[in-house]
């Protein structure tokens, strides 16, 4: 049903500017009733980080940055969402505009830089559904203008920690200045020891909030290898892999868009992340579950993901491109590889990881 109506209004929805357009998807969200998501086939379930995913398909960070529709996103048929990112205190984030659809490519390229209500209205709205099914996490970030980017992140796991199943420590978006430097070793590893300290005085005992850290497609192996021994050492829960990249395929067909500055998702993503998260695969030695992300706009895409190693796949720009039926089609499509190749998901992770990183798909 929801399918048949996006059709009717991506017409509408993309003669707008991307930006308003997003923010009048998010209203329309606020405006439905709240109904329970469809029941997934057991097949499709995932066991990770103390929890049950219902099934292994998520939404990326991003499109709702605000914190103001979870649960209506739940009820799509998404495994979990991932909200945010949020920082401390509110920011406008960058001059629109900022958000570019290239149709041609199925991509968007987008330089937000974190613009966001701040950490007390997210932190209000995540309070108010506390209770209600489903799991969800936040991205978090650094103010723009902090001068202790580090201390950012620690208050805003004081702040959230038991509100929500996980947190994000976002340390690769391109849209903030100086933001990546935070993946160089030393300050990762001081980032990360102080996260997961924030995190152990704060949770309440009842259930850990999970401690994920979020890395670019666009590093070298030397900076992989660093980021997963010190993410190992520091105890972290797990990696997502990977944010938007600063590379511009040669392949884009939308050459005057291709021109704006920010990070590139959608479809030209999947590769090189799908690349760069085979290569995580093998440098953790399954010492750490991995959530894939980056182009995932089919089944066919999610699956490549699970076999370079995810164990959880998330996706957005591919939302905006083919609407909410795509949920379904790539849980259906899943089911399809399971029954086909007589695997689960759990034996599919990371099967093929070392062709993958070689760029064998």
């Amino acid at each position: 049903m929801i399918g048949a109506l996006f059709s009717l209004a991506k017409p509408a929805l993309h003669a707008l500017d991307a930006e308003t357009a997003h923010q009048l998807t998010i209203r329309g969200l606020a405006l439905m009733p709240l109904a329970p998501a469809p029941k997934d086939d057991a097949r499709l379930s995932v066991e990770l980080f103390g929890r049950q995913f219902p099934n292994p398909v998520g939404l990326a960070a991003g499109f709702d940055k605000q914190c103001e529709v979870p649960d209506q996103l739940l009820s799509l048929g998404f495994g979990f969402v991932e909200l945010g990112g949020v920082v401390p205190k509110p920011q406008t984030g960058n001059p629109r505009p900022r958000v570019f659809r290239l149709v041609q490519d199925e991509a968007v390229i987008n330089r937000f830089g974190l613009n966001s209500d701040g950490l007390e209205a997210a932190r209000q709205r995540l309070a108010s559904r506390l209770g209600r099914p489903g799991i969800v996490g936040v991205n978090i970030g650094a103010n723009k203008d902090s001068t202790d980017r580090i201390a950012d992140y620690v208050t805003c796991i004081q702040s959230l920690c038991g509100l929500v199943d996980f947190l994000t420590i976002n340390v690769s978006s391109p849209n903030t200045p100086g933001l990546r430097d935070l993946q160089g070793e030393a300050f990762l590893d001081d980032l990360l020891a102080r996260s997961i300290e924030a995190r152990n005085k704060t949770d309440d005992g009842r259930r850990k909030t999970t401690i994920l850290l979020k890395i670019a497609p666009d590093i070298s192996l030397e900076t992989l290898d660093a980021i997963v021994a010190t993410a190992l050492k520091r105890g972290i829960d797990g990696l997502t892999v990977s944010n938007t990249t600063v590379a511009r395929p040669e392949t884009l067909r939308e050459k005057a868009l291709a021109s704006e500055t920010g990070g590139l998702s959608g479809k030209p993503l999947f590769v090189p992340s799908t690349k760069i998260l085979a290569e995580t695969y093998l440098r953790v030695e399954r010492k750490l579950p991995l959530i894939g992300v980056g182009g995932v706009d089919s089944a066919e895409a999610a699956w490549a993901k699970i076999r370079a190693g995810a164990s959880l796949v998330q996706l957005y720009s591919a939302m905006v491109y083919k609407g909410p039926g795509l949920i379904g089609d790539i849980k259906s499509g899943l089911l399809q590889k399971v029954e086909k190749e007589k695997t689960s998901l759990a034996q599919a992770i990371g099967r093929d990881a070392a062709e993958i990183a070689k760029g064998l798909f």
